[in-house]
């Protein structure tokens, strides 16, 4: 198996693996050999557009036409450029596309070709004319730096807040530019944005902030005239310098470390060269992809058409008229794990798992084997699923990290493991043919959840969005579809209330999660209150609803809704309110008019003033309610005798509204009371404020039989929770004597089971021998199964007939008791025979 993992991977300094990601169903006109082609990091979408350089028999209209394709060759948009000549195109971190024109003016994008905003570069662009351009990531955002056919160099750090500032020029800026990038370094406190200029043989550094270029000596060993390329490696770190010589260097940022120094072979200027991630170099000449290490190593991959790079963080795709390839490095737990002959824990955990799953005992040999190490393989094993695209060698993975994880009790590794399924799971979705965005582990953890679901958003993908925030229990996710569109329709004056409120409450009626609140609260600043209010009545959710009803000035509207909503946090905070804004009549008039929100008043003043509550209940004639003040008294006395006046003012109460039966109960809680208070005085302990059934348990475990079982007839207690309380009490006494006699005292209420249990509660079970025999005959073999008396349980199933039975007990005998399944399974041979 592990050979199979291995096969798609290389070797350069360390290990890399190429493997497909989805077969393209694009069709051209012209061959992808004549486009220039633009991919969106993060695998985001593909813009494409005829090279204008190059003269090719044109099908269809003069006119060039960008078509922006998804992962698997999808067609999402077509623009019809009308505009000036296309120098570059590039993504923005918004998967915006951007245009930049030889004028120097931006055009901007969405996905779907509709036109967002423009911006320029600056008027001395406009003037001498951009030639060459580039788009770089930095900590800003997106940037873009343009070089004009004067040699003058300009950028933004932020396209999405563009402020063009100049670069130092080089030296003899009328002499042409070979090449040139743009380096970016340092966090974005410390942010560091330069251009690397080639003329030549030289190397220039135009950094923002210095007045002169710095001129760069990079270590070549090798002979030549010119450099034709250079690159930077995306944490801007390593650079990449190809010379007409044909030599590949690679080297430190500030050339002044020399990595290695790679004939390639080629002399001509590679079409593409770019880092795949920080440790390897892929050019593209022809039809031909080289990789290069750092040590020098090169592995070469022809192919039979053209191809095109697109740069990730950690990997490049590779874009060809039949495939959608990747290439990466292998990630170190990935082949610790997968190694040919690894003795890593993880490596281990995996083939453990799988004679697991084959029922081989070589599942233990390799469990031991990993024993010490185990909580770190299982580890490795969910880090190295995240990292895997195949959903199969995910599932091997996972696998193997569940089966590890059971023989572990660690709380955090558990949640490490929940939450890395749940990101395979997203990740399988969105790398679906269906979506098509092959993004890697770190990449999603780059971008974050939010930013993920937002490009979801963008492709109108709001139904997998929808999934995927409530699967990651993302709780404002859906919230951000469509309430930028709301807030913007209750500003538009022109809009009558009532059909901007039904627009609103149809468009988003459906969508979980939507705040109407939030839109309300946008009209109520325009001023439009009574929009507003519509907008709240499709609000279900009454925590939002009520405050904004409560400051627009509805309170009973805001008291309605809130009881309605049965929420009594909710309730109280309406009734506070309003009892606050109000006059102290206005307010009872208006709460009586709402059961649930009167009753709430009602228990507020119970807990925090039991004196107003009771004056309520007198101006009402409520004398039920007056009982339950009066008990509430009784509950907490400062003393027995407290308590006993309380109950009798209760008793009073409930035979002023005739209530025979609170009378009665009354009457029996206070001799219940008075009782106690006796107890207490003889014995020492509180028994006061104790149920019925706990005094009586108490005087049962002080031994008082007697005195519990004058309570019990006094009080009517019923038998059979009179015997359990006999049986719960001996057996916590250890008085199994007493149990017995007590069990043949009369036939049982409850049966002989609790005596069983009891027993075997704690750990007597020839005790529990007494009272087996009496069990009801559909459990009795259960029981004497649960107390591991199995040729008892097998003779009784005998003797009941009960095939089922027996091998029931079968099944439960420990297999070490050879003799025991011997008699069973004669019984059973016996019982079949009769048959």
């Amino acid at each position: 198996m592990s050979a199979l993992l291995t096969a798609d991977w290389f070797q350069l300094d360390s290990y890399y693996r190429k493997f497909d990601l989805y077969n393209m169903v694009w069709s051209m006109d012209e061959g992808l050999g004549n486009m220039i082609v633009s991919g969106a990091p993060y695998g985001g979408p593909i813009a494409v557009v005829r090279d204008r350089k190059q003269f090719v028999r044109i099908m269809t209209t003069a006119k060039p036409v960008i078509t922006i394709y998804n992962g698997v060759g999808n067609i999402i948009s077509k623009i019809l450029w009308n505009n000036g000549v296309l120098v570059h195109m590039g993504w923005s971190d918004g998967e915006q596309l951007l245009c930049v024109q030889e004028s120097g003016d931006v055009l901007i994008y969405d996905m779907f070709g509709a036109y967002q905003k423009t911006f320029s570069m600056g008027q001395e662009a406009r003037d001498t004319k951009v030639c060459k351009a580039q788009l770089f990531s930095n900590p800003h955002g997106i940037g873009l730096a343009v070089m004009t056919t004067t040699n003058r160099m300009f950028l933004v750090s932020n396209v999405s807040e563009p402020k063009v500032r100049p670069v130092p020029d080089v030296p003899r800026a009328n002499e042409p530019i070979t090449c040139w990038c743009v380096l970016s370094t340092g966090l974005r406190s410390s942010a560091v944005i330069g251009f690397l200029v080639c003329r030549d043989k030289e190397v220039y550094r135009c950094q923002l902030g210095e007045s002169r270029p710095l001129l760069m000596r990079p270590e070549i060993s090798n002979a030549y005239t010119q450099i034709l390329t250079i690159v930077p490696s995306q944490n801007g770190r390593h650079i990449a310098l190809f010379t007409d010589s044909g030599i590949l260097w690679i080297g430190s940022s500030e050339f002044k470390s020399k990595y290695c120094e790679i004939d390639t072979g080629y002399i001509k200027q590679p079409k593409e060269l770019v880092w795949c991630g920080s440790q390897a170099i892929i050019g593209h000449w022809d039809d031909t992809m080289c990789i290069y290490g750092f040590n020098g190593t090169t592995v070469s991959y022809p192919y039979d058409g053209p191809f095109h790079l697109i740069p990730e963080m950690d990997c490049v795709r590779i874009i060809s008229e039949m495939t959608h390839e990747l290439v990466q490095k292998v990630p170190v737990v990935v082949e610790k794990i997968f190694r040919i002959n690894s003795t890593a824990p993880g490596s281990y955990l995996v083939e453990a798992s799988k004679q697991f799953q084959r029922r081989s005992h070589r599942a233990d040999e390799y469990i031991r084997l990993v024993k010490p190490d185990l909580a770190s393989a299982v580890q490795d094993c969910v880090d190295a699923a995240a990292f895997e695209f195949c959903p199969d060698v995910q599932k091997l993975l996972a696998r193997a990290a569940q089966f590890g994880k059971g023989f572990l009790s660690d709380a955090v590794l558990t949640e490490h493991y929940v939450r890395t399924c749940r990101w395979l799971r997203v990740l399988n979705a969105v790398r679906d043919p269906r979506v098509a965005v092959p993004l890697t582990y770190l990449q999603v953890q780059n971008l974050g959840e939010r930013i993920l679901l937002d490009r979801l958003i963008w492709r109108r993908l709001h139904c997998l969005a929808g999934h995927i925030a409530s699967y990651l229990q993302l709780k404002d996710g859906q919230t951000r579809v469509l309430s930028h569109w709301a807030c913007y329709k209750v500003t538009q004056p022109h809009l009558d209330n009532e059909s901007a409120a039904r627009e609103i409450g149809e468009k988003l009626r459906n969508i979980p999660g939507i705040s109407y609140s939030t839109i309300a609260m946008k009209a109520a600043e325009k001023g439009r209150k009574t929009l507003a209010i519509k907008i709240l009545e499709y609000e279900t959710r009454s925590k939002l609803q009520v405050p904004l009803l409560l400051a627009l000035g509805e309170g009973p509207t805001a008291l309605l809704k809130a009881t309605a909503s049965g929420d009594t946090d909710l309730v109280y905070i309406v009734l506070l309110h309003l009892k606050e804004k109000m006059g102290k009549h206005e307010f009872e008039l208006t709460i009586r008019s709402f059961p649930l929100a009167h009753a709430l008043y009602i228990k507020y003043c119970a807990s925090h003033n039991r004196e107003a509550l009771r004056q309520v209940f007198v101006q009402e004639d409520e004398f039920a309610g007056q009982a339950a003040s009066h008990i509430r008294d009784a509950l907490e006395p400062p003393s027995p005798g407290s308590a006993e006046a309380s109950l009798l003012s209760a008793r009073e109460c409930y035979r002023k509204g005739k209530n025979d039966l609170g009378v009665s109960i009354c009457e029996e809680a206070r001799k219940l009371c008075k009782q106690q208070s006796s107890l207490q005085e003889t014995y020492g302990e509180s028994f006061v404020g104790l149920s019925l059934q706990d005094t009586v348990k108490k005087l049962l475990n002080q031994g008082e039989v007697k005195l519990a079982d004058k309570l019990r007839s006094e009080y009517k207690m019923p038998d059979r929770r009179y015997w359990w309380l006999r049986i719960l009490t001996l057996a916590e006494r250890d008085e199994w004597a007493q149990l017995e006699t007590f069990s043949k005292s009369k036939k049982s209420p409850v049966g002989y089971e609790p005596f069983v249990d009891a027993c075997l509660k704690y750990g007597k079970n020839d005790e529990a021998l007494n009272y087996l025999p009496k069990c009801r005959d559909d459990i009795k073999v259960k029981y004497y199964v649960k107390a591991e008396f199995y040729e008892e349980a097998a003779q009784v199933a005998f003797d009941q007939k009960d095939e089922s039975a027996l091998f029931f007990v079968q099944n439960k005998c420990p297999v070490r008791e050879s003799t025991k399944h011997a008699k069973i399974q004669a019984l059973l041979d016996q019982l079949s025979t009769k048959k």
